[in-house]
């Protein structure tokens, strides 16, 4: 199943011709393009699929939406490093155990 995530956007900017945003899924930042709602501006939401926002929701839809995706467990995938992420940041993200890793 494909599923769009809420996501509460942080900034926004252009990257080649691109408008794209910082948005933030609970603890985690992510890149995301906002060309399929250009009108978004930092402090609202959005829902993202694949890195793209598809559409605005208010805040307490967000709220609504990421609380029925923690029952499901659905969430996993945001703990997950980005592509562009190393590998060494993302072993040191709070609750992340890896090599090296003596927080036991």
């Amino acid at each position: 199943m494909c599923l769009a995530i809420p996501g509460k956007v942080l900034s926004t900017y252009d990257q080649h011709g691109v408008r794209m945003a910082k948005v933030q899924f609970g603890g985690v930042v992510r890149e995301a393009c906002l060309e399929c709602v250009p009108e978004v501006q930092a402090g609202e939401y959005v829902l993202v699929h694949v890195g793209f926002a598809l559409s605005r929701i208010d805040e307490a839809e967000a709220e609504r939406t990421l609380e029925a995706l923690r029952e499901l467990d659905q969430l996993a995938e945001l703990e997950a490093p980005a592509a562009d992420e190393p590998a060494e940041r993302a072993q040191s993200l709070p609750g992340k155990e890896g090599p090296g890793d003596n927080r036991r």
